[in-house]
C-alpha cells in the first residue's frame, strides 16, 4: 500500500493535481468564442459545426469510466500521465486543422482527457497525509469547475486579439507542463498496488453504445426534433443497451463498474445530487453568458461584447478557489453531506437573486459568485462522499463514473435549457431571441433542481459503524478517505 507523501511535499502535489483538472476542464468552454465563426473558419454548415462540441461530450462520457478503472487495474499516476496524451495530440490537431473532420477528431482526442480530475481525486487518497485530504479533495474536485469558469474569459480574450489557432497550441504547451509536472512531483507508488483482475473489454464498449445513445439525442434533440424518429430510436437503443450491460455488469467477475457498490444508499444518492447539481450549475453557466450579450434594446440584455462578458463571469470561477479550502474545512467540522446540501442551497439562492438582479452586469456578478461558491460547495463534497464508501482498490473507477454523473446532468440541463429558451423568443431587428420571460423560467428550473438536489444530499446516510473506528479528515461525519467496509 502507498504511503502518504511527506508533510513537505504535499503542497506541491495537491497544486500539481489541481492545476492538472483546471487545464482539462477549460477544454470544455476552449470553443465557446468561437460558435459563431466555427461554419466559416471550417468551410462547413452551422449544424455541423455543432459537431465541435458534441465530439468532445461524448468522447469524454465514453473515457472517464474506461480511465477510471484502468487507473485502478494499472496505477493512478500511469493514467493520469497517459490521460495527457491523447490531451496533447487533440490539441495540436485542433490547432492545425482547416476543416471539420480534422477539427472534431482533434475535439474527441481532447475529451479522452478528462479523466484527469477523477482520477487525481482518488490518487489523493494514496499519497497525501489523513489531516490535508479533506481540502486537498475539494480544490481538486472544484477545478472541474474553475477550469470552466476561468477558460471562457480567457479563450474570449486570445479570440479577440490573436489567431483562434493560439487556443490550441497555448493548451498544447499547458497539456507538455502538466507531463512534465506529474512526472517530477506527484509520487511514484513505492510498491505496485494493482487493484487486481482484468478489464471489462465488454462491459466498456456496452456502456460506451448506451451512452452515446443516450447523450447523442440529447445534444443533437433540437435539430433532430425531439419527436423525431431518429431521436426516438436513440433513446429506445440506449435504454436497451444498458439494460444488457447492467446485467452483464452484475454477472462478470471484473466488472467495469461495480453496480453493487453503487447501489448502496451512500453512493447512490451522491450520484443522484451529482446529476442534479450538475444541472443546476450549467443552467446559469447558459443563461448568464447570453443575457450579458443580448443587445440593450431588448429591455433585458445587457449589451456586453464577448469578451466583457468573459471577463464579469470570470470572478465567478475563482469564487470556486476561494470557497474549496472553505468546504474542506465545513467538511471535517459538519462531514460532507452538510458541505453537498449547504452547496447546493447556495446554487438555489443565487437563482433566486438572479431573478431580482438579472436587469445590471452587477447583479448578474453577484450571482455568478453565489451560484459557483455553491458548485464549489458541492463539487468539492461529493468525492469525500463517494471514497467514504466505497473499496480502496475501487476509488478511480468509483470518482470517474461520479464526474459522469455530473456531466449527464450538465447535458440534460443544456437540453432543457435549449427547449425553453427557443419556445419562448421575441422578434427584433428581423432576428429571434430568447425572451425575458424564458430567461426567467430557466431561473426558476435551475432553482427548483438546486433545492431538490439539496433534499437528496440531506437522505444520504451516515457512513457504517466500522468506518467510525478510523476519522482521518472529515471529522463528524467517520472516515470519509478511510478504508470502508466491503460488505
Amino acid at each position: 500500500m502507498n504511503g502518504p507523501a511527506p508533510a513537505r511535499r504535499t503542497g506541491p502535489i495537491v497544486a500539481t493535481l489541481a492545476f492538472t483538472g483546471t487545464v482539462a476542464a477549460i477544454m470544455q468552454t476552449l470553443v465557446t468564442p468561437l460558435i459563431s465563426q466555427l461554419p466559416q473558419l471550417l468551410h462547413t454548415s452551422p449544424s455541423n459545426a455543432s459537431w465541435v462540441i458534441t465530439a468532445t461530450l461524448l468522447s469524454a462520457a465514453v473515457f472517464v469510466p474506461i480511465s477510471g478503472r484502468l487507473g485502478d487495474l494499472l496505477g493512478k499516476r500511469t493514467m493520469l500521465i497517459a490521460s495527457c496524451v491523447p490531451l496533447l495530440l487533440g490539441s495540436v490537431l485542433c490547432a492545425v486543422a482547416d476543416s471539420l473532420v480534422p477539427m472534431v477528431a482533434g475535439r474527441a482526442l481532447q475529451g479522452m482527457g478528462m479523466g484527469l480530475v477523477p482520477i487525481g481525486i482518488s490518487l489523493l487518497r494514496d499519497v497525501l497525509p489523513p489531516e490535508r485530504l479533506g481540502s486537498a479533495i475539494a480544490l481538486v474536485s472544484a477545478s472541474m469547475g474553475i477550469g470552466g469558469g476561468l477558460g471562457l474569459p480567457i479563450a474570449a480574450g486570445v479570440a479577440d486579439y490573436a489567431s483562434w489557432r493560439v487556443l490550441f497550441w497555448g493548451t498544447a504547451v499547458l497539456t507538455v507542463v502538466i507531463i512534465g509536472m506529474l512526472w517530477t512531483v506527484v509520487p511514484a507508488p513505492a510498491t505496485p498496488r494493482p487493484a487486481g483482475g482484468r478489464f471489462d473489454y465488454v462491459g466498456a464498449i456496452g456502456l460506451s453504445l448506451g451512452l452515446v445513445c443516450l447523450l447523442l439525442p440529447v445534444s443533437k434533440g433540437g435539430d433532430w426534433g425531439w419527436g423525431s424518429p431518429r431521436t426516438l430510436g436513440l433513446f429506445t437503443a440506449s435504454a436497451a443497451i444498458l439494460m444488457l450491460w447492467a446485467r452483464w455488469e452484475l454477472r462478470v467477475t471484473d466488472p467495469l463498474v461495480d453496480l453493487r457498490v453503487t447501489a448502496r444508499p451512500r453512493v447512490l444518492l451522491t450520484n443522484l445530487a451529482s446529476v442534479l447539481v450538475g444541472f443546476g450549475m450549467y443552467a446559469q453557466a447558459l443563461i448568464v453568458p447570453q443575457l450579458l450579450q443580448l443587445p440593450e434594446a431588448t429591455g433585458y440584455g445587457l449589451g456586453q461584447s464577448m469578451l466583457a462578458m468573459g471577463l464579469w463571469m470570470a470572478p465567478g470561477g475563482l469564487m470556486m478557489m476561494v470557497v474549496s479550502p472553505l468546504g474542506g474545512k465545513l467538511s471535517a467540522a459538519r462531514g460532507p453531506k452538510f458541505t453537498l446540501a449547504a452547496g447546493a442551497l447556495t446554487i438555489a439562492v443565487g437563482y433566486g437573486l438572479a431573478l431580482v438582479l438579472m436587469g445590471s452586469t452587477w447583479g448578474v456578478l453577484v450571482v455568478t459568485i453565489v451560484c459557483n461558491s455553491g458548485v464549489g460547495l458541492a463539487y468539492g463534497a461529493m468525492p469525500a462522499l463517494i471514497m467514504s464508501a466505497v473499496p480502496l482498490s475501487s476509488t478511480a473507477s468509483a470518482n470517474s463514473f461520479n464526474t459522469l454523473m455530473r456531466s449527464l446532468g450538465t447535458s440534460v440541463s443544456a437540453a432543457v435549457m435549449g427547449v425553453v429558451l427557443s419556445q419562448m423568443t421575441v422578434t427584433l431587428g428581423g432576428h429571434t431571441l430568447p425572451s425575458e420571460g424564458g430567461f426567467r423560467v430557466g431561473l426558476v428550473i435551475g432553482c427548483v433542481v438546486a433545492l431538490i438536489a439539496a433534499a437528496v444530499a440531506a437522505l444520504i446516510p451516515a457512513p457504517p459503524a466500522p468506518q467510525l473506528r478510523a476519522v482521518p479528515a472529515q471529522g463528524a461525519e467517520g472516515a470519509e478517505a478511510a478504508k470502508p467496509a466491503t460488505a
